[in-house]
């Protein structure tokens, strides 16, 4: 019974890191801050037009899912997936492809760079 509990708890503990993990990493990677980029995801209303695992009501069918963008290799299917490349893409769409129906929303520096850290964290 004891050991059974202790491998739950490990368990839960390795889910928890996990998930940290995936936080840390989206920090160091874009300087962004993944909370604050779901928070920025919800105001700008990205989830009107794509689904957004982990962001309330993001359901859209118009652009393409966000799930697992964080392991892709390309975005908007011609730039490299670097997150320079997809806070480019966030702040200023059609300043990479004048025909893209996604709208330039006004997104400033900061959220974009947050938003980046939170799509870093779906792998």
């Amino acid at each position: 019974m004891r050991s059974s509990f202790i491998a739950v708890a490990l368990l839960f503990i390795s889910l928890g890191c996990g998930s940290l993990d995936k936080q840390r990493t989206a920090q160091v990677t874009t300087g962004g801050d993944a909370k604050g980029g779901a928070a920025a995801i919800e105001r700008y209303g990205c989830g009107s037009c794509h689904v957004i695992p982990g962001i309330s009501g993001a359901v859209g069918k118009v652009g393409p899912p966000l799930t697992g963008i964080g392991d892709r290799v390309y975005l908007a299917g011609e730039l490299q997936n670097t997150p320079d490349n997809m806070m480019r893409w966030i702040r200023n769409p059609q300043g990479i492809n004048p025909k893209t129906l996604m709208p330039n929303v006004g997104v400033t520096e900061k959220d974009a760079r947050d938003i980046a850290g939170y799509l870093y964290t779906l792998r």
